[in-house]
């Protein structure tokens, strides 16, 4: 009832005859009764508290966007200005420089005034003028002091400034100790935040503390409570009778798991048999988590409240109680379990003709990994073989027809960023021992193109049925963004066909064009950042980055919320249940659970990559004063960062380039030494001596080894190894190609 008056206020407030009135004339103009004026007045602070509306000096309501007004999520950058990214998806980012943040934080929810509007090359400009609500109450830093003063250095680069801390409030923490403080008065302009003491997480150099302070820092629960443990238990790690009812027995169907050695949570299976007709029956098995977490109870709130899984090197926040993730969830091999099935009839083209969808119950035949089915399939190990004898004309099967998929994605122009990935492996103590790629095989895009046909099937398929439901987007980039993007492909020789919109297609030409050579990472890294960032959305739009006219995620719904309520309403409506009543129930509640996936997935990726990026800068402090070959990666005013084989990224700052003065040609992208015209460029090989690796910023420097002048080959010419390939931003990868932990689609 209360949503429903909200709606019609700001309903009338945003009409185009509308102007400014005051709280009194609002309750003339809507007629508001003497008796409702109590809640009339919630109504208007709850939309002014979450920017729908706004509030002038004058006591006044108004449109934001009639006023020149943006409400969005402010994004910090690490030197201090940022982006409010607004709360309507179809308004660009708003720019705000570092002196017009006005006490802002990063992830604080605020109303920014547009002071310059967009040109040809540059996002509209801002002021922040008031914050609705503060993301962080509670920051994680390196507690330090300065004579009577004790002040909190935050882990998060993105939050910026000090916390002071008086020292009666600092629990006797001790410098250089990992804390929690708490916020007791936010930043303003000239002014630092200031806070007291909650926990004291320990020394910097204990063990464990390092991922504790990370988890903290990006406020990813650890423990599940009580109520959820306690229902978590409840459950019946066995199958009873009575949940095999109604369901179509697959137990005799062959069919496997492939995942990597370490994986736990297996949610996925997959069959393949060879239909009369020729056609291949692909059967995509999917964990049925719905049957377990219900609706509104302790489960479902805290699986939503996380949204997702979260992965580091030496551990899994998982989004669900083990004895639901590994446990009775799990298709594990050998064990009857619940699934969801979705059939797939292919022809040799790589069209679905026909699908089915079903509740089921399986017994996966055998715990496959992408390491022994890689050999069997391309090394013909002939005791993995004859182990697997009765598989393996599957598995070749499965080959055959992920090669038709990959054929068929590249015809229609989806783009395939072809990264490497990184591992990091740590010791019992946490410390960082190798730093290896991960290499992607055919194995590996059997999988991959499987998941991908089968979440595009099911979007397709509930599409139509006219359901509210949760779809994977990802939306045309800015055209702004595409004609930088072609400016700096035109040093390189290359362009993107076409003008205007531009076609997935259009990029994947370049890509194409560029493989093989030394400059195929930075292009497709330029590209990558180029792209919007896939999300969660109610709203039906095509997905650009795999050029799919429907596509969600339904696959895995053991570490992904989204999936689960993907599962959820699928079974209302397969059982008839899906009435008008639920359907105004899902209208209203999708919009604010797709924002809060999209937000939780993106924080859970900062928090693997701030992570991943303290364990590089861990590991390279042991080889300090040692000689690596690099390519440059990128060129600013300040240096140029170089980034070795092993995926780590340091800075060659401009001020130890000491063998002449480089000047930082911005459209070219070059450095060019001024008495000796050496050119730097992107793509260049070079080789660096690691100067410094400091874990707490994150931050490593290289200088430019001697040797490096005297190479036979200039820089970026013949002597590079074009080669080398760069494990680009994972939040955007992780929504184009589907590697890493979040591979599978």
């Amino acid at each position: 009832m209360l949503e429903e008056r909200k709606e019609r206020i700001k309903g009338f407030i945003h009409e185009k005859s509308y102007h400014p009135l005051s709280f009194e004339e609002l309750v003339v103009s809507l007629d508001v009764p003497k008796e409702d004026i109590p809640l009339f007045r919630q109504c208007l602070d709850e939309l002014e508290k979450e920017g729908h509306i706004y509030k002038t000096k004058k006591n006044r309501y108004a449109a934001p966007d009639r006023m020149g007004l943006v409400a969005g999520k402010f994004q910090s950058h690490e030197r201090g200005f940022g982006f409010v990214i607004p709360d309507d998806s179809r308004q660009s980012d708003l720019f705000i420089q570092s002196a017009m943040v006005n006490g802002a934080m990063h992830g604080d929810h605020v109303i920014a005034r547009i002071t310059k509007y967009s040109s040809n090359d540059r996002h509209s400009e801002g002021e922040i003028i008031k914050i609705l609500s503060r993301a962080n109450d509670k920051i994680v830093g390196t507690f330090e002091k300065s004579y009577s003063i004790g002040y909190v250095i935050p882990d998060h680069k993105k939050i910026k400034g000090h916390i002071i801390v008086p020292l009666d409030r600092s629990m006797g923490a001790q410098p250089h100790q990992k804390v929690v403080v708490e916020i007791t008065r936010y930043p303003e302009p000239e002014r630092n935040a200031e806070g007291q003491i909650v926990e004291i997480l320990g020394d910097v150099d204990d063990k464990g503390v390092d991922v504790l302070s990370v988890i903290k820092a990006y406020n990813i629960p650890v423990e599940f409570p009580d109520e959820v443990i306690r229902e978590a238990k409840s459950i019946p790690q066995e199958l009873t009778p009575e949940d095999l009812a109604g369901r179509r027995d697959l137990r005799s169907l062959t069919m496997v798991t492939i995942d990597g050695e370490d994986a736990k949570d297996l949610d996925d299976a997959v069959s393949l048999e060879i239909t009369g007709d020729g056609n291949y029956l692909l059967g995509v098995h999917i964990a049925d988590v719905s049957h377990y977490v219900k609706e509104n109870t302790p489960l479902d709130r805290e699986a939503l409240k996380r949204g997702t899984s979260v992965y580091f090197p030496d551990r899994v926040v998982p989004m669900l109680p083990t004895e639901l993730s590994n446990g009775i969830c799990s298709l594990n091999p050998k064990v009857d379990r619940l699934a969801f099935s979705v059939f797939m009839e292919i022809n040799n083209l790589g069209r679905v003709i026909n699908h089915e969808i079903v509740e089921s119950v399986i017994n996966v035949n055998e715990r496959m990994t992408y390491t022994n089915v890689y050999k069997i399939l391309e090394e013909q190990d002939q005791e993995l073989i004859e182990r697997y004898k009765p598989l393996v004309p599957m598995f070749e099967k499965m080959k055959e027809l992920a090669l038709i998929l990959m054929k068929k994605r590249s015809l229609r122009g989806a783009i395939d960023f072809d990264f490497e990935e990184t591992k990091i492996i740590v010791d019992e103590q946490g410390k960082p021992v190798v730093i290896k790629k991960y290499e992607i095989t055919i194995v590996n895009k059997i999988i991959e193109e499987f998941m991908l046909l089968c979440n595009e099937t099911v979007s397709e398929h509930f599409y139509w049925a006219d359901i509210p439901f949760v779809y994977r987007i990802h939306e045309d980039p800015d055209p702004e963004k595409i004609q930088r993007l072609n400016e700096f492909l035109f040093n390189f020789g290359v362009r993107i066909k076409g003008s205007g919109n531009v076609h997935p297609r259009a990029l994947q030409d370049v890509l194409d064009k560029v493989k093989g050579t030394p400059q195929e990472r930075v292009i497709s890294t330029m590209m990558l950042r180029s792209l919007q960032k896939a999300r969660y959305s109610d709203e039906h739009t095509w997905h650009f980055g795999l050029a799919a006219d429907y596509y969600s995620h339904f696959t895995s719904p053991i570490r992904r919320y989204p999936d689960l309520i993907i599962h959820r309403i699928m079974k209302e409506y397969i059982h008839g249940r899906f009435d008008e009543r639920r359907n105004e129930y899902y209208a209203n509640v999708l919009p604010d659970i797709t924002k809060h996936c999209s937000e939780r997935e993106r924080n859970a990726e900062e928090a693997e990559r701030d992570y991943e990026e303290l364990k590089k800068a861990e590991y390279m402090q042991e080889h300090i004063g040692e000689s690596f070959t690099g390519i440059v990666s990128s060129i600013t005013s300040f240096g140029m960062f170089v980034e070795l084989d092993n995926s780590v990224e340091g800075l060659v700052r401009l001020t130890n380039m000491d063998d002449d003065y480089y000047n930082y040609d911005e459209k070219l992208q070059v450095l060019i030494g001024e008495r000796t015209g050496k050119v730097y460029r992107i793509g260049d090989m070079v080789e660096v001596v690691v100067a410094k690796a400091d874990p707490e910023t994150r931050q490593i420097d290289f200088t430019l080894s001697s040797n490096g002048d005297e190479e036979e080959n200039p820089p970026g010419r013949n002597g590079n190894k074009a080669s080398r390939k760069r494990p680009a931003d994972r939040n955007v990868i992780n929504h184009i190609t589907g590697k890493g932990k979040r591979r599978k689609r």
